[in-house]
C-alpha cells in the first residue's frame, strides 16, 4: 500500500477545491483554447496549438497528482487534543535563544506548507526536531543559515 500523507482538514479541503476547479473549469478552458488554435490552420507550425497542448499536459499532470494525494490523505483531526507536546497540527511559539527572535509555526502536511505564512511541513528539519518536545524544552536545529537553538514558549491547537 502507498504511504499515507498527513494533512489537516483545511489542507484536504483546499486540495479538493483545486481538483474540482481544474476538472470543471481549467480542463474545459484548455479544450476551447486547443479548438481555437486548431481552427487557425496547419497545426504542425502553430505555436498557439503547441502551447495549449503543453498547458493541457500540465493540467492533466496536476490533476493526477491531486487525485493521488487525496487518495492517500490521512486527515488528522486536532480538535480536542491536549497541547502538552509538539505534534502534527499544533501551533508552536519559539524563541531563538541567541537573537531573542520569536517565530510562530503551525505543523502541517507537505502540500500545505507556506513558510512565509507560518506553516511548516511536518517533515521539515525544524518540525522533526520539535516533534514530541514540551514547553520550555530547547532544541538545536540545522537550518540554511546555520545552527539555531530554539526554546519552545507555547504550544496550542487552533
Amino acid at each position: 500500500m502507498a504511504e499515507r500523507i498527513p494533512m489537516t482538514r483545511g489542507g484536504y479541503e483546499r486540495l479538493q477545491n483545486e481538483l474540482r476547479r481544474m476538472k470543471t473549469q481549467d480542463r474545459l478552458a484548455i479544450v476551447k483554447e486547443i479548438e481555437a488554435a486548431r481552427a487557425h490552420g496547419d497545426i504542425s507550425e502553430n505555436a498557439e496549438f503547441h502551447a495549449a497542448k503543453e498547458r493541457q499536459g500540465h493540467i492533466e499532470a496536476r490533476i493526477a497528482v491531486l487525485e493521488d494525494r487525496l487518495a492517500r490523505a490521512n486527515v488528522i483531526e486536532t480538535a480536542g487534543l491536549t497541547a502538552d507536546a509538539v505534534r502534527f497540527g499544533c501551533t508552536v511559539v519559539l524563541i531563538d535563544v541567541e537573537t531573542d527572535e520569536t517565530v510562530t509555526y503551525t505543523l502541517v502536511g507537505e502540500d500545505e506548507s507556506d513558510v512565509a505564512g507560518g506553516l511548516i511541513s511536518v517533515t521539515s528539519p525544524v518540525a522533526r526536531a520539535l516533534i514530541g518536545k514540551a514547553v520550555a524544552d530547547e532544541v538545536t536545529v540545522r537550518v540554511p543559515r546555520g545552527t539555531r537553538l530554539l526554546e519552545i514558549r507555547e504550544i496550542r491547537f487552533e
